[in-house]
């Protein structure tokens, strides 16, 4: 198949052919995002008019399932193309949602939150499956970048609208939020359906030839389980992982038991990342892209900003300085954070897409994104644990994780295919001064 991609005269970086769709759709769908879950629980409570107890225990239990429902997401991928899966999940998502307000008895709440949890658990695979079919080169951290400040832009932009709602028709406006949210999820479905879908990578590593590799797909998860150099990145992203967890769960935690300070510089901390996130999220990838840094690098300079801001944490809760000193150190802090956050998620996401070889990269990158609901499940509790013993504990803990996950990519960079290190391909000469793409790793 061919791989439809232009380049733009100002960049010269290729663009997508139906980027503009596939973006506009991820803007669209974060934005019926946004606008149920800051309210979780209290949404699907009156949208149901079931019981808040019943209505969380509902959750966690189809969360979890979808969490085992991954890898089967990934093997669909790898089977139908991640464009396909991706359509049907937003079908299944936009149906989920037009049904909720029908769905008052427990069982009918439960089997369709069901349905539309194993869609949502499985959306970052396909997404993340799907940038790599249509895009390659920078032009996946581009996208990467894109998505990421989009997502933001548009759960902060749902918020403020079911805020809206909420305002003029009271807690009945539930319902019209969740046609809301199906409407939002049919009309991503559709631009979505616009992108040009290609398959382009590289081979699965031992495969020869057309056979091979299907050889190798059809082995399912035993490809990946035999890539220790994936499996290295996987470990890696978990350690760095634990840290995109901190600013919801420890942040607000920490503020209120550890550091005494007023529960409003949580949201004042939500407001600061998720507006750099919007602002200026693809400004710093791009500065980061065109400098020319290996994804594994950037990826550990974003991980060293973690730890550089889970340090000021530590610090901070040693000295307790007063009330207008630690709120402008925590901003700070924040701002910290979040460039970390903005300098690793692209080429974090880039180096996992393209580390994955082409005829399984739906089951690579299932195992991937593992590590982050791995660590979302984990943070909780491990936090509280910490916390309880001393506030400095689980900052501690971030940093030395932060720390890890830094070293292990850069002793990773070696081992990994050089398509994936390099957002375009590195050229050495030869001994007459031509050029010789490199073409794996060394």
């Amino acid at each position: 198949m061919t791989v439809f991609m232009r380049k733009t005269a100002a960049s010269g970086e290729a663009k997508v052919a139906g980027e503009r769709s596939l973006l506009l759709g991820i803007g669209i769908s974060s934005v019926g995002i946004g606008m149920y879950i800051p309210f979780s629980l209290v949404f699907f409570h009156h949208v149901t008019g079931l019981s808040l107890t019943v209505v969380g225990l509902v959750m966690t239990v189809t969360g979890l399932a979808g969490l085992a429902f991954m890898p089967l997401a990934g093997t669909a991928v790898d089977r139908f193309g991640a464009k396909r899966v991706n359509l049907v999940l937003y079908g299944i998502r936009a149906l989920g949602f037009a049904l909720y307000p029908f769905a008052g008895s427990l069982p009918a709440f439960a089997a369709v939150s069901l349905v539309t949890a194993l869609a949502d658990r499985s959306f970052g695979v396909v997404q993340q499956s799907l940038i790599g079919e249509v895009a390659q080169g920078s032009a996946r951290d581009r996208l990467e970048a894109s998505t990421r400040a989009l997502q933001n832009a548009g759960m902060g932009a749902g918020a403020l609208l079911v805020s809206g709602v909420l305002a003029l028709w009271g807690t009945g406006g539930f319902t019209y939020t969740a046609w809301g949210n199906s409407l939002a999820f049919a009309l991503a479905g559709l631009l979505v359906g616009r992108v040009r879908a290609v398959r382009v990578g590289r081979p699965t590593a031992g495969a020869v030839g057309p056979a091979g590799a299907a050889a190798a797909g059809s082995v399912g998860y035993r490809t990946v389980l035999r890539d220790r150099p994936f499996l290295g990145l996987t470990a890696a992203n978990f350690l760095t992982a634990l840290g995109y967890s901190a600013l919801s769960v420890l942040f607000p935690l920490s503020l209120s038991t550890w550091s005494a300070a007023p529960d409003a510089l949580t949201g004042a901390a939500f407001t600061v990342n998720t507006a750099l996130c919007a602002g200026i999220g693809v400004l710093i990838a791009g500065r980061v892209r065109r400098s020319g840094a290996r994804r594994t690098r950037s990826a550990a300079l974003g991980a060293l900003l973690f730890a550089a801001a889970f340090v000021g944490q530590i610090v901070l809760g040693t000295l307790r300085p007063g009330r207008t000193a630690t709120l402008v150190a925590l901003l700070a802090i924040v701002v910290v954070y979040t460039l970390g956050e903005l300098v690793h998620s692209p080429s974090g996401g880039a180096l996992s897409v393209s580390a994955a070889p082409d005829t399984v990269r739906g089951r690579y990158l299932a195992t991937y994104q593992l590590s982050y609901s791995l660590a979302g499940a984990l943070a909780p509790s491990l936090f509280t644990a910490l916390l309880a013993v001393d506030g400095r504990l689980p900052w501690t803990l971030l940093a030395v994780a932060a720390l890890g996950a830094a070293l292990a990519l850069l002793r990773l960079e070696r081992h990994l295919p050089a398509e994936a290190v390099h957002a375009e391909p590195p050229v050495v000469r030869d001994t007459t001064g031509r050029p010789v793409p490199v073409t794996a790793a060394a």
